[in-house]
């Protein structure tokens, strides 16, 4: 097992054994098609200590499985963005909030499982303040112009006004350089003890109850 606490210092963000950053857009998609999306993500992470006190949400991807019975209910493989409102686009439904996609939630109400209505794949959840905007964004090998929506970027303070969370396990396999198997064996998922909350978030091993 191998555990990342706070007086360990990140690794570097470039090594022999962890090569430079890239950011890459791939693209997800619920099972039917209704949801789809692209996301940028920069990758490798750095595996920053969540709990630690300079800890900065935005300095690295996070990849994190969750044991709370919400997440373990619903197989949730976490990705959390260095930049939201930039690095995740919808391109449809347009509307998730307004009746584009089916909703659940649950404790405080406040994090929303978006799933679509058809199929019930849930492509991601998300608390905060949205937008619809027009940016140039990729397409079957096509730049061209779309209307997306997004996180809304104007006071977007991570987590404290907004999150977004991307369902690992709807990106599209087969994109060139994206492999999950890849993020279990270099041990860069993070799971988190948010069941019995007594354990600090490490590497390598689920805690009570969780999900490899």
């Amino acid at each position: 097992m191998t555990s990342y606490k706070p007086s360990q210092p990140p690794p570097p963000l470039s090594s022999p054994n962890n090569p430079p950053l890239t950011r890459h857009p791939y693209h997800g998609s619920c099972h039917c098609g209704h949801t789809k999306y692209i996301v940028y993500l920069t990758l490798p992470p750095l595996l920053v200590d969540p709990k630690a006190a300079n800890s900065n949400p935005t300095s690295s991807i996070r990849i994190r499985k969750c044991n709370c019975s919400t997440c373990h209910k619903m197989s949730s493989f976490h990705i959390r963005l260095m930049d939201a409102p930039n690095d995740f686009l919808l391109l449809s439904p347009l509307n998730p909030e307004s009746g584009g996609l089916a909703d659940y939630t649950c404790g405080d109400g406040e994090i929303h499982f978006y799933f679509c209505p058809k199929c019930g794949v849930r492509c991601f959840t998300f608390y905060g303040e949205s937008e619809v905007r027009e940016l140039e964004v990729e397409v079957r090998g096509e730049v061209e112009m779309r209307r997306v929506w997004t996180p809304k970027r104007e006071g977007w303070v991570e987590p404290s006004t907004g999150c977004l969370n991307v369902n690992a396990a709807t990106i599209e396999p087969g994109q060139d350089g994206f492999d999950m198997r890849e993020w279990h064996e270099k041990k860069w998922i993070h799971y988190l003890d948010m069941k019995d909350e007594v354990g600090d978030a490490r590497l390598g091993e689920p805690h009570n109850g969780g999900l490899y």
